[in-house]
């Protein structure tokens, strides 16, 4: 179930993605608790580093349990890009950088011409890649999509342009930019993507449980899945997945288990990003962990608009407190 990255020993074959808003450091933590081999952090913007821009220098925050760990980072400027990555080589406590190549939505696709805008450009991943491995200690990997649309598939192309420029892994979402995240992914050219390249080749693209994990791993021989949008309020998918792959009873996931988690999770953020954030963002959260939880549409939309600690902590214990005793 293992696989190398760099000099690590990833002792399993599931990757939290980098997601803008969820894979924070409280987040990653609990996914490496729940079984994740390796954690993504969410992107920051090369220019927002180059400008030292203090929202975007607080995302870099990581801790030395979250690790293996990644950080991503995007952009389309060269100089800008290399500077950096070279910050973030000296000043994170990240073990890899990753670039990504494959972000659809359209402030970075088309208005910043980054993320998977720069798979219509395969010579320009290759330029960025090269510079940027040969300026860092850390190991580069890459993250790109299957194409810019249909007309231009091109994954096979950018992956080998990316081994060569020095890349010691590739992420590869197998939709295009214009199909988004709607569609099935291609598991074909994942698969084409792994026999193409001697390093290491994750997928990523609906692997959502076990079965559809076990699908992507022995189909395409990649050697670890990308788990993105399933894990949004749902740290328990690694530990579910990783049962499943190793022909284990899936673990229960108890009621107190998923209350605690969110208040835990909740006391992280207020810890690191203050009360405010913390609210703001769990705003998105706290409804994501009931998803499927009965009788929770009432305090989804209370914790849809939380202000305080003191609000979100009333909410939590009183639906959960009815929940128990039921």
């Amino acid at each position: 179930m293992s696989f190398k990255l760099g000099n690590y020993e990833i002792k399993n074959k599931l990757i939290l993605a980098p997601m803008a808003g969820v894979s924070n450091s409280p987040f990653r933590l609990l996914a490496r608790e729940y079984g994740a081999g390796v954690v993504y952090a969410e992107m920051v913007s090369d220019k927002g580093i180059f400008h030292q821009n203090k929202k975007t220098l607080e995302l870099l925050y990581m801790t030395e349990e979250e690790k293996p760990c990644a950080q991503q980072i995007f952009g389309s400027d060269l100089e800008t890009m290399v500077e950096a990555a070279m910050f973030i080589d000296k000043n994170s406590n990240c073990d890899f950088i990753d670039i990504n190549m494959g972000c659809p939505v359209p402030k970075v696709a088309i208005s910043a011409q980054a993320g998977a805008a720069l798979m219509k450009d395969p010579q320009k991943i290759y330029d960025i890649v090269k510079a940027i491995s040969e300026k860092v200690s850390k190991p580069v990997t890459v993250k790109i999509r299957s194409g810019w649309d249909d007309k231009s598939i091109n994954a096979v192309e950018v992956a080998k342009m990316a081994e060569k420029a020095g890349a010691k892994a590739i992420t590869i979402h197998a939709r295009t930019r214009a199909q988004g995240y709607s569609g099935e992914p291609d598991l074909d050219i994942i698969k084409a993507v792994k026999e193409a390249v001697s390093i290491p080749v994750f997928g990523n693209g609906n692997v959502v449980d076990g079965p559809s994990a076990k699908r992507m791993l022995e189909y395409t021989g990649c050697d670890a899945v990308v788990i993105g949008r399933a894990a949004l309020g749902n740290p328990w998918i690694f530990r579910e997945i990783n049962a499943y792959l190793n022909n284990e009873p899936i673990p229960e996931r108890k009621v107190t288990e998923v209350r605690d988690l969110m208040i835990r999770h909740f006391l992280d953020l207020v810890r690191i990003k203050g009360e405010h954030i913390a609210c703001l963002e769990m705003r998105s959260h706290g409804p994501w962990y009931l998803k499927g939880l009965t009788n929770a549409s009432e305090v989804r939309k209370e914790l849809s608009r939380i202000e305080t600690k003191e609000a979100f902590l009333m909410h939590v214990n009183k639906y959960f407190d009815e929940m128990i005793k039921k």
